[in-house]
């Protein structure tokens, strides 16, 4: 990480949900907290957990020196919805496999 950049991945104590429209398209008790400087905590959720039936790949990718390059996914109505770091920086590696969306419910 640069000088005054930091990221810690911590195991998530609450149950993360994401719900959009009624429709559940993650529960998890296993998602990851990703705190970094300047950016709210993020919530990353593993795969398996994730209703990937309902998303359809992006075209999409962002690069961030920290983490890597993003892969994205979208509902119909929700381009971008959610991300998630196919092959992450080494510091971050807790993240592969988990996916971040925008808005989740701590339940």
């Amino acid at each position: 990480m640069s000088q005054g950049h930091t990221i810690t991945i911590e195991q998530s104590t609450q149950r993360v949900r994401a719900v959009r429209d009624g429709q559940v398209l993650a529960d998890s008790s296993k998602a990851l907290v990703l705190h970094e400087t300047g950016c709210p905590a993020r919530y990353y959720i593993p795969a398996e957990d994730v209703r990937l039936d309902l998303l359809a790949p992006s075209d999409t990718h962002t690069f961030c020196p920290f983490k890597g390059t993003a892969s994205y996914w979208s509902l119909p109505d929700a381009p971008d919805l959610v991300w998630g770091y196919p092959d992450p920086n080494a510091d971050v590696a807790r993240i592969k496999d988990h996916l971040c969306f925008y808005e989740v419910e701590l339940v």
